[in-house]
């Protein structure tokens, strides 16, 4: 089903705030019927972007507010390891909306910049051989939308609406100005809607909220119809544009790039507010599971905190992949609680398919359904081991222990039981147990693809400085994002 014109028309009329608030009056969706609202699960994935760790104030921030973002992990179940696949953003998305390791189909760097094994810059995407989150929940009978930053190739066949998504309104490249651009600009940096429309520039008004606006639509005009929603805000992403009221609201802040930043996540928790009250006005709040996950971690120059966590986005240190991660589902898990075991979001297509007693048809799911573990039907670990590898770097967690393997430097052994931080390195102590887990590294690396693009020298030598013990402080980290 496509998107329907009379539709459209109204979305691009509406995106402005003036006008949104007019067909918030009246263009409300028919009253349905209670019990048929109640009788599916919808599905929510909202992903953020670069977030710092500490930068909650759920997580302990006193310095920025996020009431809403805080009042979601409460209501829900909050996760105190979960990790991501990838510390950028290309490489991480992948896996989220494959449920598999991305490295399983060459999708392991960043940047579509060099291919390789043959391959062109047509070909730079993910692999059109890959099933999406999208795609399983439309087997499953649902009405999706991909909104925001996609990130997953510039061709045609790497465009949302061809991979599982029947209605978007999202963003072809990794990032793009928050407000309009001036002039003409690439296809890549506009806001695609559906198919062939380009989004204005003149009808953007703050991207953060232009996103909310049309997650909240979709939600409105779905409200008797099966959805998932993936939400993909590009902030507090680069490049640091806050609103100037939020901005007003941290004038405390005396360090400016951290004042921005703080806007943006004001901008960002007001739209996680606005969405959830869309679901309670449309009587969607019940039965609808909201996950809540970072692509990666906090980049730092962009004003973001990973607190006690060593690194910051691009490392494998916990302050690159270490994220916060969430799931509320009033209807079905109990609010305020917290699961300690290590997660990932290579689980989140699994067990949001489960939530929705949909079956999966693909390739094997490296990912696992995590509401048996969240309820204690299941007493054990989600996953034994976890997996990172981005050319050059490697790291594996196997129960408390982790390994970081960089080609020149030595092998790094932490327990993070006892050091979260990763300032002590028990590789020489722990000789044993490095060989151990160097082993299982090596034996999940035959069962991958060769890489399809490459990211170029620059960038391997800068993973190989960062995974050094010598570099402490957040000033030596920046020296190699």
């Amino acid at each position: 089903m496509k998107f329907p014109p009379r539709l459209m028309a109204a979305f691009v009329g509406w995106i402005t705030f003036g006008c949104l608030a007019f067909s918030l009056t009246t263009c409300q969706a028919a009253p349905a019927n209670d019990a048929d609202v109640a009788a599916h699960t919808n599905v929510i994935v909202i992903l953020t972007d670069d977030m710092g760790y500490a930068d909650l104030s759920i997580n302990g921030c006193q310095q920025i507010q996020t009431p809403n973002i805080d009042q979601l992990m409460r209501d829900g179940v909050k996760f105190s390891n979960a990790y991501v696949t990838a510390s950028v953003c290309c490489p991480s998305r992948a896996g989220l909306l494959t449920g598999r390791y991305q490295q399983r189909f060459g999708h392991e760097f960043n940047n579509f910049s060099i291919p390789i094994n043959g391959y062109t810059q047509a070909e730079m995407g993910l692999p059109v051989e890959e099933r999406t989150i999208g795609n399983a929940f439309q087997d499953a009978g649902y009405r999706t939308c991909c909104v925001g930053k996609w990130h997953m190739g510039g061709g045609e066949q790497f465009d949302p609406v061809k991979r599982g998504f029947d209605e978007v309104f999202a963003i072809e490249a990794g990032h793009r100005n928050y407000r309009s651009y001036p002039g003409n600009t690439r296809r890549a940096y506009r806001i695609q809607i559906n198919e062939h429309e380009l989004l204005p520039e003149s009808q953007v008004t703050y991207v953060t909220d232009d996103l909310t606006a049309a997650a909240v639509n979709f939600i409105r005009t779905q409200r008797d119809t099966p959805f998932f929603l993936y939400l993909a805000y590009t902030a507090p992403h680069a490049p640091m544009q806050g609103k100037d009221a939020d901005e007003a609201l941290y004038s405390s802040i005396s360090d400016p790039n951290r004042r921005t930043y703080a806007a943006m996540l004001k901008a960002l928790d007001d739209g996680v507010g606005s969405l959830r009250q869309s679901l309670a006005d449309n009587q969607l709040d019940q039965n609808t599971l909201i996950v809540f996950a970072n692509d990666n971690g906090g980049a730092t120059n962009n004003g973001s905190d990973n607190g006690a966590f060593r690194g910051m986005k691009g490392s494998k240190w916990e302050g690159g992949i270490h994220v916060p991660f969430s799931m509320t589902w009033p209807a079905k898990l109990t609010p305020g609680t917290t699961y300690e075991n290590p997660i990932s979001t290579l689980d989140i297509l699994p067990t949001t398919l489960a939530a929705a007693e949909a079956s999966y048809q693909g390739l094997p799911l490296d990912g696992v359904n995590l509401l048996p573990f969240v309820s204690g039907e299941e007493t054990g670990r989600p996953h034994d081991v976890l997996y990172w590898r981005r050319g050059v770097a490697a790291a594996v967690r196997t129960g408390d222990w982790k390994l970081i393997r960089v080609e020149g430097n030595p092998d790094l052994l932490f327990d993070l039981a006892t050091d979260p931080s990763e300032r002590q390195d028990l590789s020489r102590e722990h000789g044993e147990q490095v060989q151990t887990m160097r082993r299982q590294l090596e034996a999940w690396e035959k069962e991958l693809a060769p890489p399809r693009w490459t990211e170029g020298k620059k960038w391997s030598n800068f993973q190989v400085l960062k995974h050094q013990m010598s570099v402490q402080t957040r000033d030596q980290e920046r020296k190699y994002p």
